[in-house]
């Protein structure tokens, strides 16, 4: 795979944002302030998915499906070179989020991860592949721009395959930092986006059928 076309890739997902922030059950990031600072450690938001009722995006298309199952949150991508992702409508500043993945099936060369700041359908995005890179950046405007590296980079510190990977975004003031399985991967400063929601991100590369569930969602204040 060539880990430039992630750069390309990413772009092809703005019909599937539109759709998305169509569907009922929900409001927009837009329409909520920021919550206030709370004290350091305190839980902001968390779900499990053992109830289908949480606000997380229900989404079915010959493209892809994004759902609550069996107690997990499951993207499945079937669409070349595109990106899925959900969130749970919240509106933050600053946070800790964290999450456990794992791919179900599918190609190794796929996107994984967790996304801060989601609005007007501009976010940072923290993303793993199940072949071992990663990548740290900002989605603003249509554009995909990774920030503090120049490609996807690889990391020992990544699970193949099958395995579960722990993911945590730090995204405090300009300083965004990745986490895998309790390591820090990746760091860059950025101040383009200040507020907005939280979500976990899925994505194919030249090959479709990225099957990726996620568990243990929680979001918390740094």
């Amino acid at each position: 795979m060539n880990r430039y076309k992630f750069l390309i890739a990413i772009l092809v997902v703005a019909i599937f944002v539109s759709a998305c922030s169509a569907l009922p059950g929900g409001t927009t990031t837009d329409s909520q302030p920021p919550l206030a600072a709370q004290p350091s450690g305190t839980v902001l938001f968390q779900d499990d998915f053992t109830e289908p009722t949480t606000g997380w995006d229900r989404y079915m298309v010959a493209e892809g499906i994004m759902d609550y199952d069996s107690g997990g949150y499951r993207i499945l991508v079937n669409a070349l070179e595109t990106n899925f992702w959900a969130t749970p409508r919240k509106n933050f500043t600053d946070v800790r989020v964290e999450v456990d993945s794992g791919k179900l099936a599918g190609p190794d060369e796929n996107r994984i991860g967790l996304i801060c700041r989601y609005s007007n359908a501009n976010y940072y995005f923290f993303i793993i592949t199940s072949d071992g890179f990663y990548a740290l950046g900002l989605f603003k405007d249509g554009t995909a721009t990774l920030l503090g590296q120049s490609e996807m980079l690889s990391s020992s510190n990544i699970n193949k395959g099958l395995a579960v990977n722990h993911l945590r975004a730090d995204c405090i003031g300009d300083m965004l930092t990745f986490y895998v399985n309790g390591f820090q991967i990746a760091q860059a400063q950025d101040s383009s986006l200040t507020s907005g929601d939280v979500g976990m991100l899925a994505g194919t590369f030249n090959t479709t059928g990225v099957d990726v569930v996620f568990d243990n969602f929680v979001t918390l204040q740094p």
